[in-house]
């Protein structure tokens, strides 16, 4: 059942993923940044329907008083791509952060690319901090909210890695809160496996960090934070 409930989901994902990219190509260019977003966010809201409808998997928000204006800076653990699609959709205008080739994957990726992401060369993280400082700042001044993954990678479910300085440093640099986010969204979508599992994804928002003195002190006690919550996560589950 697992795998019939998995390819009926990708079979879905697949086909509207191409119709969305293609739309998104033709239509995206003569709209301006935030309609452009609010148009391509429908189809990440439409993925997420149709992984709760096919593979059972339900979602819950503790903590949506936490949100406060933007814009600010959101720090999250990543495991999976169900947080690329959720977050698209909950916050408003979104900035995401991601590597470069992403890009280049056909339709899907041009259509993302018309979304405005921070896209980086991972090969030269020299080059790589300094566009994340440039490009996040004039973003932030434009009134969106920057979207990392400080972990840099997927983690497996359970584990959260080792919290980079850079979206803290942002924060700081442009005075900004950081919105603290944590999820369990690999024990339902583990990263590169084909088998969706049914469950409770958990998305846990902590309360925004105001003012930022020192980020490598902050990103510390962030990490340290989503790795207390993500036990309490499992515990509830």
């Amino acid at each position: 059942m697992l795998y019939i409930r998995s390819f009926s989901f990708y079979l879905v994902y697949v086909v509207s993923a191409v119709l969305a990219g293609l739309f998104g190509c033709l239509v995206g260019p003569f709209l301006n940044l935030k309609p452009r977003i609010k148009m391509l966010s429908v189809w990440p809201r439409f993925s997420n329907w149709i992984l709760c409808k096919t593979c059972c998997i339900r979602i819950n928000i503790e903590g949506k008083e936490n949100i406060p204006e933007g814009p600010f800076v959101i720090v999250s653990n990543h495991q999976g791509q169900w947080e690329t699609f959720f977050y698209q959709y909950l916050f408003f205008p979104l900035t995401t952060l991601l590597k470069r080739e992403l890009l280049f994957i056909p339709f899907w990726g041009w259509a993302l690319a018309l979304l405005g992401p921070i896209a980086i060369n991972r090969g030269n993280p020299r080059a790589a901090l300094k566009k994340v400082f440039v490009e996040g700042e004039n973003k932030i001044k434009k009134g969106f909210l920057i979207l990392f993954f400080p972990e840099g990678t997927r983690k497996n479910p359970g584990e959260i890695g080792r919290y980079a300085r850079s979206g803290f440093e942002l924060a700081k640099k442009t005075r900004v809160p950081v919105l603290p986010l944590v999820h369990n969204s690999g024990d339902c979508w583990p990263a590169h496996r084909f088998l969706k599992f049914p469950g409770l994804i958990t998305l846990v928002i902590g309360p925004p960090l105001d003012t930022i003195d020192s980020s490598a002190e902050t990103s510390k006690k962030v990490e340290e934070w989503a790795r207390k919550k993500l036990i309490e996560i499992g515990t509830k589950n």
